[in-house]
């Protein structure tokens, strides 16, 4: 006999599907093209250098969908260099580079750009260039599934104008080093719209120009380290409303964009939904990451997006649409574009994956969290509710976990099986304050870092006292489900997993039917269920 474990499968997607196609694979069965090689792959002309600092310097003409600008690189070599690259779509033009108050030369391919400078930069020297730029960037309606600038207007017939470039990649329209690996440390933005509308961007607003010519200037600081696509540029008619939180780390300011005309309905929605999921998402990962630079909720023309302290919200919504927690507790209430969104800050931009090939670690932590929120709402049975709701809706149609140095993400399952995945390893450790010290330790251990699958696989094994490598690989890095087998051999039960996984060896409960229920450890070998008078008739398995 077989049973056929779902403890982490076939459950519904829960936020991927309404905004986000993901590009899918498995081993052996794509190509990728040298394109995509120069995008993921760290080769020397890359590792060579460290971003210290950015300063972006662009001015948007939204009658035109044209932008022109530059941006400042201060980097640290890594190691002896006289060459390097960075990113901008081929699409844009590059007017010049200039090091030492001297133009350098450059060589293009596709969307990489190879700079070589007039000496040998020397290991641990800091050194800095400025690339300026213009040209007419990517036009996307679909935003956020597929990258570049939204050109449109607001209910009034106002310009409304936001970025998002998650997976695309920033280079598609500002020039950087285009790799999540290596986060740039601070950055000034600087962003010139017409003088009747407002830009916003991440961090804190340092100061507003008037630049005589129709324009103003909005520049933006951001003390924290930062990934190249959560940095954003958002222009409309915006009011601010200002609030405060006191938490864990002190008092966070919260400040909310929002398009005039919605400044009341804003109001109630955020302040609803806000100050409760911060309470929460501090209670079980720690702190929130980027006191420094503020919390901010920013009305833009898509449904949303996680940029780093300027989280981009399309919504006005409760329940997350088309409202797939209909029948759990709250599930109508809370606004979950706000949850999962927030969920990021954590997931994603203080912890935030080397490769987008584990981007996995930002949509499961961050679809978790929700589940969390909902648990802090109502109570852990509610939560788990929740969670067990989501199952059916996983497709299983390839790997979470995608392949390193192409830029490729792995399965749109990333979010829900992710989590249940997570919710599955929180109920084998048993023990939910270990659990929760683990998800707060991973926000110590590795707060404003870039990590990777063995980082964090490697970190919750360790803090557990148990090996979770097995788990973690079969459900990640497998798109087939574990099948649990049954056999009766000289009168006993024996069970075995059958997986992909080396060692696979995920406990289980079972119990004789209106029993108790018992954890039993099944390896890839036979062994014994060791309770008596169990057998393939009266077995029943907590799945």
């Amino acid at each position: 006999m077989k049973i056929r474990s779902y403890l982490a499968l076939t459950f519904f997607i829960f936020f991927a599907t309404p905004f986000f196609t993901f590009a899918q694979f498995e081993r052996g069965k794509v190509k990728f093209t040298h394109a995509d090689s120069l995008r993921g792959s760290l080769t020397t002309l890359r590792t060579c250098y460290d971003i210290n600092y950015y300063h972006l310097d662009v001015k948007f003409d939204i009658d035109q969908k044209h932008i022109k600008g530059s941006n400042l690189f201060k980097f640290t070599a890594a190691q002896d260099f006289d060459q390097l690259q960075f990113d901008l779509f081929a699409n844009l033009n590059i007017d010049k580079i200039t090091y030492r108050k001297k133009e350098l030369p450059f060589k293009r391919d596709g969307d990489a750009v190879f700079i070589t400078f007039p000496g040998l930069i020397k290991k641990g020297a800091q050194d800095e260039f400025t690339v300026f730029y213009s040209g007419y960037p990517i036009v996307t309606k679909k935003a956020p599934m597929l990258g570049g600038i939204v050109f449109s207007t607001d209910s009034m017939g106002k310009p409304f104008v936001a970025t998002a470039c998650e997976g695309t990649g920033a280079s598609v329209w500002w020039p950087n080093k285009d790799h999540l690996y290596d986060e740039v440390d601070s950055m000034l933005i600087s962003i010139s719209v017409p003088s009747h509308l407002k830009n916003v961007s991440n961090g804190r607003l340092r100061k507003v120009t008037n630049l005589k010519n129709g324009y103003t200037r909005f520049d933006w600081f951001v003390g924290s380290p930062i990934n190249n696509y959560n940095v954003a540029a958002n222009i409309g008619d915006y009011t601010n409303i200002s609030d405060s939180y006191r938490g864990e780390g002190g008092e966070l300011t919260l400040d909310y964009w929002v398009l005039s005309h919605n400044v009341e309905k804003a109001k109630l929605q955020f302040k609803e939904n806000v100050k409760s999921m911060l309470s929460s998402y501090e209670y079980w990962a720690g702190p929130y990451p980027f006191y420094k630079d503020g919390y901010k909720l920013v009305e833009v023309p898509y449904p949303a997006m996680e940029h780093q302290s300027a989280i981009a919200y399309g919504g006005f919504l409760k329940g997350f649409p088309p409202n797939e927690f209909v029948g759990v507790e709250g599930g109508t209430k809370w606004d979950f574009i706000i949850l999962h969104e927030s969920a990021h800050e954590w997931f994603g931009n203080s912890i935030t994956t080397k490769d987008l090939g584990d981007l996995w670690i930002h949509e499961g932590f961050g679809t978790y969290l929700t589940y969390l929120f909902v648990e802090s709402q109502y109570g852990k049975d509610a939560a788990q509710k929740a969670i067990f709701l989501t199952r059916p809706g996983i497709s299983n149609d390839s790997q979470v976990a995608g392949p390193y140095n192409v830029n490729q993400m792995g399965s749109g399952d990333m979010y829900s099986k992710g989590a249940v995945l997570l919710n599955m390893v929180r109920l084998v450790i048993n023990d939910d304050e270990k659990w929760r010290s683990i998800l707060r330790g991973l926000n110590t251990k590795f707060y404003h870092k870039t990590v990777d699958y063995s980082d964090v696989v490697s970190y919750i094994s360790k803090e557990s006292d148990r090996n979770f490598n097995s788990i973690f690989d079969q459900f990640l890095k497998y798109k087939s489900l574990p099948v649990l087998e049954f056999i009766e051999k000289d009168g006993k039960l024996n069970c075995r997993w059958v997986a992909e996984a080396k060692d696979f060896n995920m406990p289980v409960p079972v119990r004789i039917i209106g029993g108790n229920y018992k954890l039993i450890y099944p390896s890839s070998n036979f062994s014994v269920i060791d309770i008596a008078g169990i057998s393939k008739g009266n077995i029943e398995v907590d799945i």
